[in-house]
């Protein structure tokens, strides 16, 4: 069994997504990022970043105590190498994959993320922030266009980089990217990943406190969300 320390945003989709499709056992432990609960001591001690997600394998391969992992791109790769699944065990495949994976680790998602802050959630507009992070973002749509022309998935077979990205291009229509005129195969990509049964189930986990691209926060939860305010209580 596996414990995962959870809110449904693009970077715990990853997580809940993967273990759907791998078909692992998981429990999920939810920690209101809006409510500061990343900032829990028990929860520091999993993740000390205070970012979710995070998990605890409770059976890892070795036998041994369970094993804490934190960072998305870390965990998609524990959880690869501990299935067997989504991740080529030649070294060529496997480095292509790790390499997309890591494009999205420290490209897509930190790119996107920043341009939804600026566009979304700040309390008054940033004009060079937006366009700085607006130009970033179709830069490396434009990446991934090209990539995918051709394949059907990122690295040809669906892996853990697809898992990765996915969730991230979820946000699209809210930060009014139009792929389907500008980035056709990712357009395509992403529709084709939509009718994966265990993607749509890790989606669908905590929809029901879902509130990505619902509205900006109030004040407090914003502070909590977006600056080093520990709780709404603070």
């Amino acid at each position: 069994m596996i414990d995962l320390y959870y809110w449904p945003t693009p970077n715990g989709w990853k997580i809940s997504i993967c273990l759907e499709e791998m078909g692992l056992g998981y429990r999920v432990v939810p920690v209101d990022i809006g409510r500061g609960e990343q900032f829990a001591p028990d929860f520091l001690a999993i993740s000390p970043n205070n970012r979710m997600p995070a998990i605890v394998d409770h059976a890892p391969t070795d036998g041994g105590a369970p094993i804490a992992v934190f960072e998305t791109g870390a965990i998609l790769l524990y959880l690869a190498e501990k299935t067997g699944r989504f991740l080529p065990r030649d070294p060529r495949g496997k480095s292509e994959v790790t390499a997309w994976l890591m494009w999205q680790m420290g490209g897509l998602g930190p790119m996107l993320g920043q341009y939804g802050h600026f566009k979304l959630y700040a309390p008054e507009p940033v004009p060079y922030a937006l366009e700085r992070y607006g130009a970033e973002a179709h830069r490396l749509y434009g990446v991934l266009n090209d990539r995918l022309a051709g394949r059907e998935y990122i690295c040809d077979d669906y892996t853990i980089a697809d898992m990765a990205c996915w969730p991230w291009v979820v946000t699209n229509k809210g930060q009014g990217f139009d792929l389907a005129g500008d980035y056709p195969h990712v357009r395509a990509w992403y529709d084709r990943c939509k009718t994966r049964p265990g993607l749509r189930r890790g989606y669908d986990v905590g929809r029901e406190v879902r509130t990505i691209g619902t509205g900006k926060p109030d004040p407090k939860t914003r502070d909590v969300l977006f600056s080093a305010r520990r709780s709404l209580d603070d």
